[in-house]
């Protein structure tokens, strides 16, 4: 079954649907992006690798949700970590540094909430950098256009 639409913008999409990408070893499915939302929010799969994670940041735009699917993530928000397992959810205001890790020893999943949407456009331009290291000065360059920044 593909995507569902109705002439009233109401959109359904069967498991393991919308635009898969890969962004620093995770494995990212955009599940409904800013367009469909008039800009509200978009929503995004994450499959992380155990061990891996974005390093430490801020979003000055966007504020974040997650949902945890599947494994166990650590979550930092400013000064609080927490372990988080199926059904945890944390939330990531903009601002505040954050970041995440797969601390489990299989592949995880989170279901990510991210409003106003337009964040998974930053996602989808590093998809497109070249395979191999992480070039981290153009990482950086395409973050500031998302007023993301790394700490």
């Amino acid at each position: 079954m593909g995507t569902v639409t109705s002439h009233r913008g109401v959109k359904a999409f069967p498991a393991m649907a919308g635009r898969t990408v890969k962004v620093l070893g995770e494995t990212l499915t955009f599940k409904v992006v800013s367009e469909d939302t008039a800009g509200s929010y978009a929503l995004i799969e994450i499959e992380t690798p155990p061990g891996l994670g974005p390093p430490p940041h801020v979003h000055r735009r966007e504020d974040e949700g997650f949902y945890v699917l599947d494994g166990r993530y650590e979550i930092r928000v400013g000064d609080q970590t927490i372990t988080a397992s199926p059904g945890a959810f944390a939330f990531l205001p903009r601002n505040i540094p954050h970041a995440y890790k797969n601390v489990g020893t299989t592949p995880a999943r989170l279901l990510v909430i991210i409003t106003p949407g337009g964040f998974e456009k930053f996602l989808a331009e590093l998809n497109l950098l070249p395979l191999g290291p992480p070039d981290l000065e153009k990482i950086t360059t395409i973050a500031r256009k998302y007023e993301l920044e790394f700490v």
